[in-house]
């Protein structure tokens, strides 16, 4: 009696096995969904790629070896396009909480440099100096300006002695800041120096801001070292000094009270 010959096994894989490697990528697909909508974190999320990518021997190139010569898709290299757009998502959310942040640091900094001005515009009118000196505020400082005429005489760096009483008044409002620095620069016009004790407009202007700084530092418990003078010349006008009215403006001392924010930068 002849054999019966014995069948030859299908090639390829098993039925069973595509319709696991279909239930798999479907089971990844829900999981990245879900993963999607829970909040992020980028180095946990690598580590959750690489266990998958362990547990299922997925190869480097994205795909499951099944059988011969054939792949499949494992779904992983979806998951990879997911961790890059959740990076990118996650670093576009910092940069606009950050400049958020920023946004209301500066607004909080400006308030208070906006009540510290109304408080010493209410002291100049006080002490009868509201005409003689300007005041103005930014998010970094209150700044009074005071005119150079006021101060000094022309080409000369010695306080004049009609000026003591209002630095005298001026010294009086500092004391209520004593934790705030203080910045006093001198200014200029662009007229150049004739004078052999001064070589420029830079030496004049650093020699009546040290000046009045020292003067400030000898009436007041003021800290020493929270007091800055520096001389910046003809370089910051804030009027044209093509005009007898703008050189006038620009001839000044202005005193920079730092608020709390910038000060303790």
């Amino acid at each position: 009696m002849a054999r019966k010959k014995q069948e030859e096994a299908p090639k390829g894989s098993p039925a069973w096995m595509n319709t696991f490697s279909d239930l798999m990528n479907l089971l990844l697909c829900f999981f990245v969904l879900l993963f999607s909508m829970s909040t992020v974190d980028a180095e946990k999320f690598e580590m959750v790629v690489a266990s998958l990518q362990s547990s299922f021997s997925v190869l480097p190139s994205g795909g499951s070896s099944i059988g011969e010569g054939q792949l499949i898709s494992s779904g992983i290299s979806q998951l990879e396009n997911f961790s890059i757009f959740f990076e990118n998502s996650s670093s576009e959310g910092k940069d606009t909480e950050q400049k958020d942040t920023k946004e209301a640091y500066k607004e909080e900094a400006l308030e208070e440099s906006e009540k510290m001005a109304e408080q010493i515009s209410g002291q100049t009118e006080q002490y009868g100096i509201q005409n003689q000196v300007e005041v103005d505020f930014n998010a970094e400082y209150v700044l009074l300006t005071l005119n150079g005429a006021l101060l000094f005489d022309s080409g000369k760096s010695e306080i004049r002695q009609d000026a003591y009483p209002l630095i005298d008044k001026i010294g009086a409002i500092l004391t209520n800041y004593k934790s705030n620095i203080i910045e006093i620069e001198g200014h200029t016009d662009n007229v150049p120096i004739s004078n052999a004790k001064y070589e420029n407009n830079d030496v004049l202007s650093m020699y009546r801001a040290l000046n009045v700084a020292d003067y400030i530092r000898s009436i007041t418990d003021l800290d020493p070292g929270l007091i800055k003078s520096s001389g910046r010349g003809e370089y910051v006008p804030v009027a044209d000094n093509s005009t007898p009215e703008g050189r006038a403006r620009n001839r000044r001392v202005e005193i920079k009270i730092y608020n709390s924010y910038s000060s303790d930068n």
